[in-house]
């Protein structure tokens, strides 16, 4: 699969000393949130290959979809900015307050279409594309979090940067975790695993969705690939660390992400790597976790921080000194 160059490749893995000792585990960071700044993240892996498939097809005009502060959409934005692309932008969501990501795409210099909470994003994608097709453009569609067999792409070659540092470093993860808010991630992992036969737990973690509905979509995912999968019996995702509901936080989880900034110097995201990396550590606390060597993919997402949850952030910090 063709792919175009993008990101800060392969990225670091390291372990969290203090955190592994205070929970009992190895526990280990990669970092994929240094692919870049603001290319950063897990989304640059996927837009490697969708952005090749593009330039291929010799298309001028990217769209694609997502949350108001979609780190997605805003690294689609810098990928368009850096090759001369037409980028077009549907985000759902009703605050209107311009900054962190939203910010971003506009300085980035993206059309930006704020849609209502209740529209179906993928019909105005389409609606979108007519439209510019009509206007002499060639449109590409790249679906929310470019969670597709094309973005997935990313993650299985990331897959095979884990399996390189563990021959190096003679170590073995006996489960890999992540945050999962749109699937294509998780399904590059578990492909990766799947097709290596490593045997490794892949754990995801759900910021939005029930378990039952992203199963659904990574096996979709995942019979795009390979449609010589017979079992997706080892998809596993934990949908109780959802909290209040995509991109919102209450103080508990405040307070977690406070202490692991204490306590390893590592900036998690409430949206995405926050609630998983939380997830992962209250399954540990509570016995669930068997496995000894487990490795997190930081997924990136520091412009997540909204002018709420900064402001609940400094309260408690406040509070404490």
């Amino acid at each position: 699969m063709e792919k175009i160059s993008l990101a800060n490749l392969p990225t670091p893995i390291v372990k969290l000393e203090e955190l592994s000792k205070e929970y009992g585990k190895n526990i280990y960071l990669k970092r994929d949130d240094f692919t870049g700044t603001e290319v950063s993240g897990n989304k640059v892996r996927k837009l490697e290959y969708a952005i090749a498939e593009a330039i291929e097809n010799k298309c001028d005009t990217i769209i694609t979809v997502g949350a108001l502060q979609s780190n997605h959409c805003r690294a689609t934005s810098a990928v368009c900015a850096k090759l001369n692309l037409d980028c077009h932008l549907l985000l759902r969501g009703e605050d209107l307050e311009v900054e962190g990501n939203l910010f971003l795409d506009y300085m980035l210099g993206s059309n930006i279409h704020i849609l209502r909470e209740d529209r179906d994003l993928e019909k105005e994608a389409i609606k979108l594309f007519n439209k510019l097709e009509k206007l002499g453009k060639k449109p590409y569609i790249i679906p929310m979090g470019a969670s597709n067999k094309i973005g997935t792409y990313g993650y299985i070659e990331a897959f095979n940067e884990i399996s390189k540092y563990e021959e190096k470093e003679k170590i073995n993860f006996d489960l890999i975790s992540m945050a999962v808010g749109s699937g294509g991630t998780y399904s590059g992992i578990w492909y990766g695993n799947y097709t290596n036969k490593t045997n490794k737990k892949v754990l995801g973690f759900s910021v939005s969705s029930s378990s039952v509905e992203f199963k659904e979509k990574i096996m979709n995912i995942l019979k795009e690939i390979d449609n010589n999968i017979e079992k997706f019996d080892s998809v596993e995702i934990n949908d109780l660390y959802v909290g209040e509901g995509y991109g919102k936080s209450n103080r508990e989880e405040i307070e977690f992400y406070l202490h692991v900034a204490k306590t390893e110097g590592i900036i998690l995201d409430p949206c995405y790597t926050g609630k998983a990396f939380r997830g992962l550590i209250k399954e540990i606390q509570d016995g669930n976790i068997k496995e000894d060597n487990i490795l997190f993919i930081h997924t990136g997402g520091l412009m997540g921080w909204t002018k709420e949850q900064r402001n609940m952030a400094y309260k408690i910090v406040d509070e404490r000194s």
